[in-house]
């Protein structure tokens, strides 16, 4: 029988280009202070980082400063009313899902966003149906680059690390793969930034510069795994 194999996805930067929107609600903080706002452009390479980054990014607050918990919880209300506005799919994604199920590979959804926010931006883009597994921020109590997260998926789908392949567009995404014991994968047509030296560092198994490149290297990973089994 043939060993069951799965492909998970980061979400922001990797499955789908959700920045426009996380940057609007970064604006929103700084209209409220009667500040102008900040190009998409100097905010998307932020968008990685969640609330967090995108604060900092947009008022210069770090995670200590004592407003920073009500400023974050306005951020993500804002955030969560208007997610569904410019959110895309990266172009080529949902062909290269299309592909992977029909080779009868499962994939999934590992991200630091929160549940209450992954899951709806998923059923919205029309992808939740065929998700084998969607692990969210807050479902371990661990982000990444700690690896729980992405062990949590390999047990949910019952599926050893040895047998998932894991996309991210953040050196996170590739030392929470390493430390899980996954192959990894840089979408460096994400957010992480053109430095093609500093995504080398990150040591992952490939690198690709767009969704229709990550077939090739998902369907060379699974021969090798077949031939290791003979």
């Amino acid at each position: 029988m043939t060993q069951k194999k799965l492909v998970l996805f980061d979400f922001d930067g990797t499955l789908a280009d959700t920045a426009p929107d996380l940057a609007l609600a970064a604006n929103r903080q700084r209209e409220r202070r009667g500040l102008a706002p900040i190009a998409l452009d100097e905010l998307r390479t932020y968008a990685s980082y969640g609330a967090r980054g995108l604060i900092k990014a947009a008022l210069g607050m770090e995670t200590d400063h004592e407003d920073f918990p009500q400023v974050r919880e306005q951020f993500l209300k804002d955030y969560e009313a208007n997610m569904f506005t410019h959110t895309r799919l990266f172009e080529g994604m949902e062909a290269l899902l299309t592909k992977i199920q029909n080779h009868n590979l499962e994939w999934g959804i590992v991200t630091n966003k929160a549940e209450y926010l992954a899951r709806p931006l998923a059923k919205h883009l029309g992808i939740m149906e065929h998700c084998a597994t969607l692990v969210g921020g807050d479902t371990t109590g661990h982000l990444k680059p700690n690896p729980a997260s992405l062990l949590y998926a390999s047990r949910d789908t019952n599926i050893l690390p040895a047998y998932c392949i894991y996309i991210g567009d953040d050196e996170r995404d590739i030392v929470a793969g390493k430390a899980a014991g996954m192959a990894t994968v840089v979408a460096a047509y994400g957010y992480c930034g053109p430095e093609t030296a500093t995504i080398r560092g990150w040591q992952a198994d490939a690198i690709v510069d767009s969704p229709a490149a990550i077939w090739p290297v998902v369907e060379q990973w699974a021969a090798e795994l077949e031939k290791q089994k003979q």
